[in-house]
């Protein structure tokens, strides 16, 4: 179980640093394909890996996990699949602020049962200190969301690459799409 508690945590991490580059390439009208791939990817993969935990019954990280990837799949299908076009910009914003917040959320849960200084202000999780913490993460994120979806205004990759194409420019590997 440490190893696969070690696992989890540093794909977590790496899910919520790549998660914060993106969410950074959003705010500054930029598409970091190479960091989305990595944000997706890891943070799928910290879901996923939480199933493997031992559990009795359904819990609330089980329902966190189960709609973490579900909001990975539509930022997946809005990123690769729509590639951004109309309504799946602010969809992909949306829902890659969304994957994000959650594996958030996780962490300061995990941080208020692990570390001891955290934990005696919240023992059981339902003292204020936890609510606060929890509360100032979730408006964090929706001013995030909203501010994202306003200047996430990239042309999709599809468009750039024809408009490279028709002015005789190599394709960027900027643009490119990586599926």
């Amino acid at each position: 179980m440490d190893t696969l508690t070690v696992i989890h945590v540093v794909i977590s991490l790496i899910g919520i640093l790549s998660g914060l580059v993106v969410m950074l390439g959003m705010l500054t009208r930029q598409r970091f394909d190479r960091w989305t791939i990595v944000f997706l990817a890891t943070t799928a993969a910290t879901s996923a890996t939480g199933f493997f935990f031992p559990f009795h019954g359904f819990t609330p990280a089980i329902g966190v996990g189960i709609l973490s990837l579900v909001v990975l799949a539509i930022a997946g299908v809005a990123r690769y699949v729509r590639h951004l076009a109309g309504a799946w910009r602010w969809i992909y914003v949306l829902t890659a602020t969304v994957a994000l917040y959650f594996n958030c959320f996780v962490s300061v849960v995990q941080l208020f049962q692990k570390v001891p200084a955290l934990k005696a202000l919240a023992p059981t999780q339902s003292e204020p200190p936890f609510a606060v913490a929890q509360l100032t993460v979730l408006v964090i994120f929706l001013v995030l969301a909203i501010a994202a979806s306003i200047r996430f205004r990239v042309a999709p990759a599809v468009i750039l690459d024809q408009s490279a194409r028709a002015q005789g420019l190599p394709e960027s590997a900027e643009f490119r799409l990586v599926f």
